[in-house]
């Protein structure tokens, strides 16, 4: 009879080892799923880098194959205009 008890009390002292390893010890339940969640932030941050890598191939390749692209970029970023054109400025209204 003591016999039986002690074996039911010894699996569930182990029972409980483990549940307690489960949820609290190193690489728990939280730690899972706290993991989880930086792995897909991670994710979507390097979908965002690797659209913004798509967009900075295409420029290059804009750059290296036409000549519009590159008089596109100084009319817009460095103000420039073509000999013979003539430049207009349009001012908002004052109130």
């Amino acid at each position: 009879m003591w016999r039986d008890n002690w074996v039911t009390f010894v699996l569930l002292v182990l029972l409980g080892l483990l549940q307690y390893r489960l949820w609290f010890g190193k690489n728990s339940v939280p730690d899972y799923l706290a993991l989880k969640q930086e792995v897909q932030q991670q994710s979507q941050q390097n979908d965002n880098l690797a659209q913004r890598n798509n967009l900075l191939k295409a420029d290059i390749s804009d750059l290296k194959i036409g000549l519009e692209s590159i008089e596109e970029r100084a009319r817009n970023e460095l103000g420039l205009i073509k000999q013979g054109e003539t430049f207009y400025r349009i001012l908002p209204a004052e109130n």
